[in-house]
């Protein structure tokens, strides 16, 4: 079976579309993670919980909390490495690579 499939190249094409295709991804969304903030107000208790979609009589404002400067870093790293690789598979296909 060998002399019908380039084991090599199968190799190259699947570790491409891994990182192409579930690693960019997966880095705007620890991102975005990273971009939000934590909430200062606890979930409320499971017999009292109001039904979805429906806020409890004495629910205030939600405050959420700017990021850490490690978190803020965190993201505009991840963010970064995304634009930077739209841009970079952009001007590949714009030059005419294929």
């Amino acid at each position: 079976m060998s002399d019908f499939i380039e084991w090599g190249a199968l190799g190259q094409v699947l570790v491409a579309g891994l990182i192409v295709g579930a690693g960019i991804p997966a880095l705007f969304a620890l991102g975005l993670r990273l971009l939000a903030g934590t909430t200062t107000e606890q979930a409320p208790a499971a017999p009292g919980a109001p039904a979805a979609g429906e806020r409890p009589a004495s629910a205030g404002a939600v405050s959420i909390g700017r990021p850490t400067p490690a978190r803020l870093a965190g993201a505009i790293v991840c963010l970064g490495v995304v634009v930077g690789a739209v841009a970079f598979g952009l001007v590949f296909l714009v030059s005419g690579g294929h």
